[in-house]
């Protein structure tokens, strides 16, 4: 089933095109890459996936409907900076989640805040900025949605916080969804990917099977994506 479609999308802000007809089909049960550099356009697609954003021109379509407040109650959203109040205790947000999503999974939330050993009496403001990031993943990754758009997740994160944060999607996502994970570090994403777009200056410069372009290419991914964004 397709989740998302994006046709001739073009987005600009001013005279500068960050993203330049745009054409994509994303089909559930999915783990897909979004790779490009810096100002690629990754964010800007994310965002007008997730509604912060009107394309300039073009369509998008989730589960065939406009974005919008129904595609909103089945995307699980992962900003690539912090979004929630730093008064805000991790219990706080949690029954906060489960009051506003009907498919937020309370037990899951506080079972994974329990094995990061974090403190749900304690506020975000006094929590350091690698636990802040994981209270964000946790209540992200709890709901039951059918999309995950995951915003630069890595960026930022010390090596060890990464396994923790990579196999946290993995294990806790619907498996009947689809996850865009939009990221700059090929390298510690590859192993679970099972599609791959490279945008450059605001277009696709492709779009394939990981295992098809690990095999047409001889090399993994990330070597691949090294080439073809080389300096």
């Amino acid at each position: 089933m397709v989740e998302i479609e994006c046709r001739d999308v073009v987005k600009k802000y001013g005279r500068k095109i960050s993203l330049n007809g745009i054409n994509l089909t994303l089909e559930n049960q999915r783990v897909i890459g979004l790779a490009g550099p810096n100002g690629s356009g990754k964010t800007t697609l994310i965002k007008l996936i997730q509604r912060l954003l009107t394309p300039t021109s073009g369509e998008i379509a989730i589960h065939g409907m406009k974005p919008g407040r129904e595609t909103k109650r089945i995307i699980s959203y992962l900003p690539d900076r912090d979004f929630l109040p730093d008064w805000m205790k991790a219990d706080e947000l949690i029954r906060f989640y489960e009051s506003f999503y009907e498919d937020f999974d309370r037990e899951k939330a506080e079972r994974l805040m329990s094995q990061l050993g974090i403190d749900g009496g304690m506020s975000l403001k006094k929590m350091s900025k690698g636990t802040r990031e994981k209270v964000q993943l946790v209540l992200c990754m709890s709901r039951n949605a059918e999309v995950y758009l995951l915003d630069e997740p890595l960026a930022g994160v010390d090596p060890a916080a990464r396994d923790y944060i990579i196999h946290t999607i993995l294990d806790n996502y619907n498996e009947n969804g689809l996850v865009l994970i939009s990221t700059h570090l090929i390298t510690d994403i590859e192993a679970i990917l099972d599609e791959v777009i490279f945008l450059k200056e605001g277009k696709v410069l492709l779009h394939r099977n990981a295992d098809d372009l690990r095999a047409e290419t001889g090399r993994s991914i990330d070597d691949y994506f090294r080439e073809v964004f080389a300096c």
